[in-house]
């Protein structure tokens, strides 16, 4: 329940206007500048929320919010009444030159902008498994600042601290990246600015629609639109996610032979494997939640 209601609220705040003209007037002047804050937080303000958007812009995406809500519910308690499995995802590892190549694919059964939110998780929702007495989840997000925004093009700095256990002991590592992503085509790709141990860390995902219910619903396999699928489906087909992403990393020069440079790269695909099945469990517990108000 803890999660839809932090979705819930997600999507209220992205819906909602500025309560005081200050607000509306401090944003103004940050956006102007490039920046939403000069303090990193957790929260960041919808980027549609910038005075200067199109009235007719703002319009559009509250409505696909409300849309959004509609669909999260789709996929919740009794509402999501026909079976749905979610694999594991499979992930396909090259390695050429020192560089390490992971390339992706999963599907989940929620919305994807939810989906997109969960993989930059700017507001810090416990996606993943509590790690330890404290609440702490394997991977946290500390602050996200904003440095340039272009209507649902967004760049931002994001700092987060993964945990995991090594030989009993618990390691905490900070991870700065540069997010570049596009709210409306629910694509992103990032790269490190500061990360221990790692020469190269960078990447890029995709999410697209996967229409859960069109061989039910619409008697069809062809492939439709999102509009067509509504129209079909009488409103009432679930929307849920197929996720392509491909991970690039590399040791630092240091650690960058073997066998260390084995451990290192076992390390992190083991990781990366279980912040995925992470979120996976979390939309299956999703599924299994009452129907939220």
């Amino acid at each position: 329940m803890g999660g839809f209601t932090g979705f819930g609220g997600l999507i209220n705040q992205n819906i909602q206007q500025p309560r005081k003209a200050a607000a509306k007037s401090k944003i103004h002047e940050n956006v102007k500048s490039g920046s939403v804050s000069e303090k990193d937080t957790n929260i960041q303000e919808p980027w549609y929320w910038d005075p200067d958007v199109d009235p007719k812009l703002k319009a559009e995406y509250k409505k696909n919010h409300s849309h959004v809500n509609r669909q999260a519910r789709l996929w919740s308690g009794p509402n999501n009444k026909h079976p749905w499995y979610d694999a594991p995802a499979t992930v396909k590892v090259k390695t050429k030159k020192g560089l390490c190549n992971l390339n992706i694919e999963f599907t989940l059964g929620w919305p994807p902008q939810l989906v997109s939110e969960m993989l930059t998780n700017p507001r810090n929702i416990n996606f993943f498994r509590l790690f330890d007495r404290d609440f702490r989840q394997r991977l946290d997000n500390k602050s996200t600042k904003v440095l340039k925004k272009d209507g649902p093009r967004q760049i931002t700095r994001v700092k987060k601290t993964l945990r995991y256990k090594l030989l009993g002991r618990s390691i905490a590592i900070p991870i700065h990246l540069i997010i570049d992503e596009n709210h409306k085509n629910l694509t992103a790709k990032y790269k490190k600015e500061k990360m221990m141990y790692m020469k190269v860390f960078e990447g890029r995902w995709k999410v697209e629609p996967l229409y859960a219910d069109q061989e039910r619903l619409c008697k069809s396999r062809s492939r439709i639109n999102e509009e067509e699928y509504k129209k079909c489906s009488d409103g009432k087909g679930r929307i849920g996610s197929k996720v392509t992403m491909e991970q690039i990393f590399q040791p630092c020069s240091l650690l960058n032979v073997p066998p260390i440079s084995w451990f290192i790269r076992e390390i992190t695909i083991k990781t990366i494997k279980n912040l995925l099945e992470d979120l996976r469990q979390f939309v299956i517990d999703m599924h299994k939640n009452s129907d939220p108000e």
